[in-house]
């Protein structure tokens, strides 16, 4: 495209992206996109930047972290194109929210606080943003539902909705367990699946309050998982053989090998 080779940064990359969404010249899947097909890319492209922190790969984070950055563009075009609002728009909320939310670095509040101390003062700015909102409004909806279990639990708990200790939190662990076996013996799907959707809700709680990322958590017992059964079917194809060539017992002994491998590292 004309003129691309003239502009660097930020702006070639709006101007890609208007190129694509061009009505005559532009892409035709670009074309077809809108606020709600887009989304679900949005929320990948966060997790793939999330995966390659978790990984330490440095090498693909500006990658990632671009594919991020350009869904930001994508839908700010869109708004600009229904006449919404526009990318300077964004960035001008932002600059604002930062601003605001950060006296002790632009404003004349102390900057001398504990980290502890400042994130007290965050959620103070947040919630008297909201005004008169109710307590758990603007949990995005969208978000996954692990994460959105402890936002939601953090929010309840900033009114004194919360458990004092994590001994409580252990207790109705023990409960949510015992209810979802009941659930199990004696009740049909749809209530064994609620009760497991409360002994999931009290895990993240139990996170929050042993100051736990459950997504984080989660995520690194996928990868060991990921990590021993592929060891697994290494040791297998040694011999000439698959998972599915062999008995459970055998594929036991060989993750209590791989996990004694884990631990000896």
């Amino acid at each position: 495209m004309a003129g691309l080779d003239d502009l660097d940064g930020l702006a070639k990359l709006r101007a890609i992206m208007a190129a694509l969404r061009h009505p005559v010249t532009g892409c035709p899947w670009d074309l077809e996109q809108t606020f709600a097909t887009i989304a679900p890319y949005t929320i990948e492209e966060a997790h793939e930047v999330a995966d390659a922190i978790q990984r330490e790969a440095w090498g693909e984070l500006p990658g990632e972290l671009g594919d991020l950055l350009f869904q930001s563009v994508f839908h700010a075009q869109m708004a600009e194109e229904a006449g919404l609002f526009t990318f300077d728009d964004v960035v001008a909320a932002i600059n604002a929210k930062m601003i605001a939310r950060h006296p002790h670095v632009f404003g004349s509040e102390s900057n001398q606080k504990t980290a502890e101390q400042q994130t007290r003062d965050w959620e103070a700015v947040k919630s008297a943003e909201r005004g008169s909102a109710r307590v758990l409004d603007g949990v995005a909806m969208g978000l996954p539902a692990l994460m959105r279990a402890v936002k939601l639990q953090k929010r309840a708990a900033r009114v004194g909705f919360d458990w004092p200790s994590t001994d409580q939190v252990l207790e109705k662990l023990r409960e949510e367990m015992e209810e979802l076996v009941e659930a199990r013996e004696t009740l049909g799907p749809q209530e064994v699946e609620e009760e497991f959707g409360d002994l999931l809700f009290v895990m993240a709680n139990l996170a929050r309050h042993m100051n736990v990322d459950p997504e984080a958590a989660l995520r690194g017992a996928n990868a060991k998982f990921t990590r021993r059964f592929g060891r697994i079917e290494d040791w297998l194809a040694e011999a000439g053989r698959t998972p599915s060539d062999s008995t459970l017992e055998e594929m036991d002994a060989l993750w209590n090998r791989a996990k004694a491998e884990d631990k000896a590292r």
